[in-house]
Order: structure tokens, then sequence, then C-alpha cells
């Protein structure tokens, strides 16, 4: 396998999800560097996350399992039974389809944080849900949805 140079992996940023849900989630920016090497079985992600900034809204994945390890600055983890901080070194994962996991990272500190995830690449057939907010995505659709089915307005 090659070796992955860094600063030749195109950096992107944005969000796609809807108003009012995206302000919190603009601002990281990642390097998506299993694409940088034509990796097609799971995604990997090199992220910096700003302060005050989230990695998502709190969700979860119907097929899709996730990873991150976090390697420098700090966030807090936020799921269903609480939070917790996660530090360099520090690991999480979530099994698809577990909804009492939905989850999402936040920097509350005043530092960024740079974490790389793990991904599952199953768009065709993976759907998510957004437990705390009216909105969820269905599988291989490129919009998301209120709960009765409504599509949102493209971002």
């Amino acid at each position: 396998m090659p070796k992955i140079e860094l600063e030749a992996v195109a950096e992107a940023t944005g969000c796609s999800y809807p108003d009012p849900f995206r302000a919190v989630c603009l601002g990281a920016h990642w390097r998506k560097l299993g694409d940088a090497v034509g990796l097609t079985d799971f995604g990997v992600n090199l992220v910096r996350l700003p302060p005050g900034k989230w990695s998502s809204q709190r969700h979860w994945h119907t097929e899709e399992d996730e990873f991150v390890w976090v390697l420098e600055g700090e966030v807090t983890l936020v799921e269903d039974d609480g939070e917790t901080v996660l530090r360099p070194g520090d690991c999480a994962a979530w099994k698809a389809g577990e909804r009492a996991h939905a989850h999402c990272l936040q920097n509350r500190s005043g530092a960024e944080a740079v974490y790389l995830e793990v991904g599952s690449r199953r768009p065709a057939t993976d759907a998510c849900d957004y437990p705390d907010i009216d909105m969820i995505a269905r599988p291989a659709e490129p919009f998301y949805r209120h709960r009765d089915g409504t599509p949102y307005p493209a971002a």
C-alpha cells in the first residue's frame, strides 16, 4: 500500500445538514485518506474540529459501523447515556443498528481537536436517525427528511 502524503490529500469542509441543524457543524476540515488510496470497503478521514463545533448532530446508523481515535486536543463524546471526554489516544466505536448509542463529538475546549474517523461504506443501504431533532436520512437519498417523511429543502 502506498504511503499517503497528507498534504497532497485535498482538504474539504462544509455540512450538508439543512438549517437550522447545520451551523454548529460548520467549520470542521477533513482529509479523506481512504479515498486518496482507493479504499472501497471502509472510509478513513483525518478530521480537524475547531473549538465550539460539533462533528455532527447526534445520530446512529442502521448499516454503518463507526470508529474514532483522538490524536490531538479533546472532544466530548455525547451519547444516550451521558458524556465522556476523549483525549489523545482515546478511541470510541459504534456498531451499526444500535439505537441506544446515538452519538456525536463536540469540541468544548479552547483548542482544535484532531481525530481519525473510520466507517464502513454502505450508502445504498444505510439509513441514519437523529434522535434529538426532527431529521432522518434514508438509504441512497442525497437529502434529509423530517420524521413525517417530508424532505427538507437543500442546504
